[in-house]
């Protein structure tokens, strides 16, 4: 065999399971890819999940109307009478 003229490429891989398949594969080493050149396209069709918001107090007016020595009345039951 000859060589004369052919560059070569070193490419680092690594082995992988398949997040969907389970399957194992090579990916390229450092890539966050998670499921196989198979499974891939079967994924892209899906979806897309999105994060649920919840809400979130910014500050606490409790603690201020404490300190201003404010007190608001608390109802029993049967509401205000």
């Amino acid at each position: 065999m000859e060589f004369e003229g052919l560059e070569l490429e070193i490419v680092r891989v690594e082995l992988k399971y398949c997040e969907r398949c389970g399957g194992l594969w090579l990916r390229v080493w450092g890539t966050d890819d998670i499921y196989c050149p198979e499974c891939e396209d079967d994924v892209m069709d899906l979806p897309v999940r999105r994060k649920k918001q919840t809400l979130q107090l910014v500050r606490d007016d409790r603690d201020d109307l404490e300190s201003q020595g404010e007190k608001w009345p608390i109802c029993g039951e049967g509401g205000n009478a």
